[in-house]
């Protein structure tokens, strides 16, 4: 039988309706609003309380939403913990590839990267961007996320040889610069109170000025 007889004596097959689950957007994929404000909800719940201490249900509260309709877009509390992650990742990466094609010096292509940085982890994620839990990740989350962030902090070790080679940064080992000034930036939020005299841009320009100078050369310090 042909495909056009077919349909002369097969009714039609209504439609079939596709769940709510099925039209949410795929993980790690924090483009709408409203996966953006779970995040950040997430993230102010994550830095009060703790991974463990932080439920669904207080997430989804300080955002005046039922647990039920923030499962539309998250499936559980650890898929809402790699997004953050992902979401803080898309950003540095893309700032990233944004210095790389600058043509800016080493020093403002540092200044750019810890200034974005600082703003991230103080004003967009509330403080958990970067330091979140790693061991509360799937190992396949896990993997994904340290892949990504080996990708920044490999970034970061590019600025500094460049620096170095044009004699912008005296000459050490880069990997334990790298380590120093990223572990520097991601301490941040462990002290910072957002009540407190010192703005989020005020600490980004102060650390900026701070970890640039002492990468100095000595007779420029």
């Amino acid at each position: 039988m042909t495909t056009s007889e077919s349909d002369s004596v097969r009714p039609a097959k209504p439609a079939r309706r596709r769940s709510r689950r099925a039209r949410a957007p795929k993980n790690g994929d924090a483009t709408s609003s409203t996966r953006i404000d779970i995040l950040k909800s997430a993230a102010k719940a994550f830095r009060r309380l703790g991974y463990h201490g932080a439920t669904v249900e207080t997430i989804a509260a300080a955002l005046r939403m039922k647990k039920g309709n923030l499962y539309y877009y998250f499936k559980n509390k650890e898929e809402i913990l790699f997004a953050c992650h992902q979401y803080s990742l898309d950003r540095l990466l893309l700032l990233l590839d944004e210095v790389d094609r600058s043509g800016l010096a080493p020093a403002e292509k540092l200044r750019a990267l810890i200034v974005a940085t600082v703003h991230l982890i103080l004003d967009e994620l509330h403080g958990t961007a970067l330091i979140l839990e790693l061991e509360a990740l799937s190992t396949g989350h896990l993997k994904e996320v340290i892949a990504r962030r080996d990708r920044f902090d490999h970034g970061v070790r590019n600025v500094l040889e460049e620096g170095v080679a044009d004699g912008s940064f005296a000459p050490d080992d880069v990997k334990l610069r790298a380590f120093a000034l990223l572990g520097a930036v991601n301490w941040i939020p462990r002290w910072f109170n957002p009540a407190g005299p010192a703005t989020s841009n005020e600490i980004a320009d102060r650390f900026a000025d701070y970890l640039i100078a002492g990468l100095r050369p000595a007779d420029d310090a």
